[in-house]
């Protein structure tokens, strides 16, 4: 149970929820982390489920306390024959006086206290506190699960944005450089036609670049529920990243931190939980009730006690099929277990195959970046530019673009198999 209830703190204080309310000029991951778990609906909820669980399981322990009941009640009557009071006063039989010159018209007074204490219930009680205690492991579970989906659409999110940053910085040097050599440039008419094409097209993916770079604040904004006009601007290391695992272990961390395996086995054990109370049903309750109570016509001068032990068998018409439906429910949840078991093993299949793929994809074009950028600076020094050097800034701008895109990958890929996995790599 404290591990349980660490948990949610142990979140706040992974990523800081409670420390951040304005979105900087320049938003780190842990930042954006951090206020995308502030902002975000869903998760928020999955917080206010885990508090409704716990209340829960502390009304089911307050069910093996003394049941107690406090009541007065006060009676004005007028009676020609004897009556038995309603039971939400507590059933008092009113006599009828019938000494000669006596009326019947009288105050009747109580006043009383009663405990009820169930000695045995067939496992009823302790089931029902259990079934609180599942619930409650199970509202943990998917708090966990919207928390890591969450994490990772941000991390995602984020890496699309400082993608977009470097590749729009590269567009305008690339359409800067292009300026500058133009005006450099001594052209035939025919040549002129020619790299005024050329300049138009680095126009063009300068153009695209600045509107990828303003969909992916957007994204950013959407997903840490931010003003849609507020300006945004993420820094943060922009290079490649390796995980040298192999698929069996991540198999193996996958079915131990995955929280929607965890939901699946508490919603296991809450199966096999409910069969246990149906099946409690079959014995009887032994009750012990004691009242005291003052009580008396116009004033309460008389006194009743009493000590009451019984035992009682419920008799159901639905005891046999409860017990069949549960025993179904159970094994539907069982085959849901496996179903997730097997769902996330491919997911981590999936997104290893994109880790491996991209973690040295990533590497051969940073290798191939390098080399242009050398070549270029080169040219730059050894040759006056010509309409061959637009065309080949736009090679030099597609090479560089293909490195970023390659790198947001291999980024997104390691978040993801994060994801797969349950755990930071």
């Amino acid at each position: 149970m404290v591990l349980l209830l660490a948990l949610p703190l142990a979140a706040q204080k992974e990523y800081g929820i409670h420390f951040s309310n304005l979105i900087n000029e320049e938003l780190t991951l842990e930042s954006a982390i951090r206020l995308g778990l502030e902002n975000n609906n869903q998760f928020l909820s999955a917080q206010q489920e885990i508090i409704i669980a716990e209340q829960r399981v502390k009304e089911a322990r307050s069910l093996f306390l003394p049941q107690l009941a406090v009541q007065g009640t006060a009676t004005w009557y007028d009676v020609d024959y004897p009556m038995v009071l309603p039971d939400s006063v507590g059933n008092r039989l009113i006599p009828v006086n019938t000494s000669a010159g006596q009326d019947n018209k009288h105050q009747f007074l109580g006043a009383g206290v009663t405990a009820t204490q169930y000695l045995y219930s067939g496992g009823r009680l302790r089931n029902t506190l259990k079934i609180a205690q599942a619930n409650l492991k199970q509202a943990q579970s998917k708090y966990e699960a919207v928390k890591n989906s969450l994490v990772r659409d941000i991390k995602q999110t984020f890496f699309a944005l400082l993608y977009a940053q470097q590749n729009a910085e590269l567009a305008k040097t690339v359409q800067e450089k292009a300026k500058d050599y133009t005006r450099s440039m001594n052209l035939s008419a025919w040549d002129r036609v020619r790299a005024q094409y050329l300049t138009s097209v680095l126009t063009s993916l300068k153009s695209a670049a600045d509107n990828d770079l303003h969909k992916a604040q957007l994204a950013m904004l959407v997903v840490l529920n931010k003003e849609l006009n507020s300006t945004i601007v993420v820094k943060g290391d922009f290079k490649p990243v390796q995980a040298d695992l192999d698929l069996p272990h991540l198999n193996l961390w996958s079915m131990e931190f995955r929280p929607e395996l965890k939901a699946a086995i508490y919603a296991l054990e809450l199966d096999n939980l409910t069969i246990d109370l149906a099946l409690s049903r079959r014995y009887p309750d032994l009750i012990l009730t004691g009242t005291y109570e003052r009580l008396g016509f116009e004033d309460l001068s008389d006194e009743n006690k009493q000590v009451s032990l019984a035992i009682r068998l419920p008799l159901s018409y639905n005891l046999f099929t409860q017990s069949t439906q549960r025993k179904a429910e159970q094994k539907q949840s069982t085959l849901r277990r496996s179903a997730i078991e097997d769902t996330i093993r491919v997911q981590v299949a999936e997104n290893y195959a994109d880790m491996l793929f991209w973690q040295a994809e990533v590497l051969t074009r940073q290798n191939d970046w390098n080399e242009v950028q050398k070549s270029l600076t080169k040219a730059e020094s050894s040759s006056r530019p010509n309409v061959q050097a637009l065309e080949a800034l736009q090679a030099y701008y597609r090479m560089g673009h293909d490195y970023y895109e390659a790198l947001k990958n291999n980024l997104s890929a390691k978040a993801g198999l994060e994801w797969a996995v349950g755990r930071d790599l």
